[in-house]
């Protein structure tokens, strides 16, 4: 595979999906080598030739991150590094040192109090009340409203940390992204699981809005340094993952072109002034015909390549922008294309409209497809290996978990 040298480096911070999709971004765009920093060495960018791989199991500490984007600051004194983050804690930790880094670091991300605003979901919600986002009917429950709550709205409801990054540093046995209840016994268990493992901050509980995977959407956009909106790409979902901790995942996705919905998330951006990467999770309702707003993730989202292989690539917005101050105008994505991290039999499978499946057959037929973790060239046995076993996995996986959502 060609590597080339440029006047700038990208180090990605994580180790799953999500950082191998911004490595292949920038080598198809550029053809050069990306760090990728991770705690472990695992994944998908392990054993890559288009990335060079560091680990550090302390990385998520505030001194450790520091000396170690400081260290690679160091060393490539002669580059502008363009840190990015395919993790939640990894934004924050880049946020609240974006005043730290040393000159030639490039961190493009909004600053720390219009963070707290939007990773905390309560908040983000009276943002969107403010700014006119359409969102679930919403209530926010902390310890003292005790387990034996009763929500104002039917069930099945939806049930999340209102801060995701300490509730996984309270790990338990049963815990899940996101939990669909059907009744109250179910609730209470829930609610005591979870504060009882030391997560202290408070719970979004949400009325379910119906409809199956297909309702779903993914946009990802960015904003420049003029805190404009550049680029929006919008996927409609065709499933998702259904182990517990991939619940909320996409396993498979199209891309949608809906200028409406753009527009209305454009406008919300601009207006709080946002800097980089977002990724919004939204929902179609279908007994108001409204699309509704769950969450904002404050980096560019794990299906990512969805955007750069429909042929709007991601990175290049960041790079014209923050390496070579070009305006790179605004873009709405049009171009059909299928997203994908599962075998595509398994779409033909577990999509449950006939109309999607038809659809992706012919997207397929067409070659309008891409599963980001598979390049051309990128053929290291081991990493190979483990491409092939993850990818036979998923059928496993499906089978024993599809319907216990």
């Amino acid at each position: 595979m060609k590597i080339e040298e440029r006047e700038f480096l990208p180090v990605i911070l994580g180790n799953d999906i999500n950082t191998y999709s911004v490595a292949r971004a920038f080598y198809e765009e550029y053809k050069i080598k990306s760090i990728v920093l991770g705690k472990y060495r695992s994944g998908p960018s392990n054993n890559s030739k288009i990335i060079d791989f560091f680990t550090d199991e302390n990385m998520d500490n505030q001194d450790d991150f520091l000396r170690i984007i400081d260290s690679f600051s160091d060393k490539f004194q002669n580059k502008k590094i363009i840190l990015l983050a395919c993790g939640d804690s990894y934004a924050e930790l880049i946020i609240k040192n974006k005043n730290n880094f040393k000159d030639n670091v490039i961190a493009p991300y909004i600053d720390e109090p219009l963070m707290h605003d939007l990773i905390k979901k309560s908040s983000f919600y009276e943002m969107c009340e403010k700014h006119g986002l359409d969102y679930p009917k919403t209530i926010i429950h902390d310890k003292s409203m005790g387990i034996e709550f009763v929500p104002p709205f039917e069930f099945p409801i939806i049930i999340k940390p209102s801060n995701s990054i300490s509730y996984w540093e309270n790990p338990f046995d049963s815990q899940k992204k996101v939990y669909k209840l059907y009744d109250q016994k179910s609730l209470q268990k829930v609610l005591n699981e979870i504060y009882l493992a030391g997560y202290d901050d408070s719970l979004i509980i949400q009325e379910f809005v119906p409809g199956e995977d297909t309702n779903l959407r993914i946009m990802i956009t960015f904003s420049g340094k003029d805190k404009k909106v550049k680029l929006m790409a919008l996927a409609q979902v065709m499933m998702e993952e259904r182990t517990p901790h991939g619940i909320g995942n996409s396993a498979m996705q199209m891309n949608e072109y809906n200028k409406g919905l753009s527009i209305i998330l454009k406008n919300f951006l601009e207006n709080i002034g946002y800097e980089g990467y977002a990724t919004f999770d939204v929902k179609y309702d279908y007994r108001d015909d409204k699309f509704k707003v769950l969450e904002v993730n404050l980096r560019q989202g794990r299906s990512n390549f969805f955007v750069t292989g429909a042929g709007y690539n991601l990175v290049r917005y960041v790079v014209e922008d923050y390496v070579y101050g070009r305006d790179t105008g605004f873009t709405i994505a049009k171009a059909e294309n299928l997203w994908t991290v599962v075998p595509i039999s398994i779409g033909y499978k577990y999509v449950k409209d006939k109309n999607h499946v038809a659809r992706i057959k012919q997207l397929a037929g067409e070659g309008k497809y891409v599963n980001p973790l598979f390049l051309k060239g990128d053929n290291n046995i081991k990493r190979l290996m483990f491409l092939f076993k993850n990818s036979l996995s998923q059928h496993l996986k499906f089978k024993k978990y599809y319907n216990q959502m």
